[in-house]
């Protein structure tokens, strides 16, 4: 059914700003606040027998203001960043937080501190850094990019045609008057 399916929608300068419902798309575009640029793969039906394109890709017709998006460091983005896996045995289940430098030695609560750990690991190191522990980090921890084709492309695999606009989207460069190298 086509209105569980995502639209990725841009701002007038092609920059992805976020993904919506298609329904909230349809809206967008009906009341000429954007445009279509990719349409999915299944119509939407209307009254009798009517069909509409779903959008897959909307630009917005109006510049958008807004400040360059922070990741929040919350326990589902950690996870995220680290491929739902332990980063000491690679274990994909009872996954829990672990501070690389423990937070009763100083170790901050940051994204440079915090690692994925399944349970067994997090208990066998327990109050000690990893080294201490003879533990090995698969990563270092790290603060992820908040650049769109970061952010934007776990959807890649299922909504393909979202790619050049985010794979290909540089700042302050618009695709229309791109020149090809």
């Amino acid at each position: 059914m086509a209105i569980q399916r995502r639209a990725l929608v841009l701002n007038q300068n092609y920059e992805p700003l976020n993904v919506c419902s298609v329904k909230r798309a349809v809206v967008l575009v009906f009341r000429g606040k954007a445009e279509i640029l990719e349409v999915g793969d299944e119509p939407l039906r209307g009254v009798g027998d009517a069909r509409y394109d779903t959008p897959s890709v909307i630009r917005l017709q109006h510049f958008v203001r807004r400040p360059m998006p922070q990741l929040r460091l919350t326990r589902r983005e950690v996870f995220a960043r680290d491929g739902n896996r332990c980063q000491y045995c690679g274990r994909r289940n009872d996954l829990t937080l672990d501070h690389v430098t423990p937070r009763h030695r100083g170790g901050p609560h940051t994204w440079e501190n915090l690692t994925t750990a399944c349970r067994t690991c997090n208990h066998g190191k327990g109050g000690r850094t990893p080294e201490e522990a003879d533990m090995k980090l698969a990563r270092r921890p790290r603060r992820p990019s908040s650049h769109p084709a970061e952010v934007f492309a776990v959807y890649l695999e299922r909504y393909n045609e979202w790619t050049p606009f985010i794979a290909g989207w540089r700042r302050r460069e618009d695709p229309s008057t791109a020149v090809a190298s």
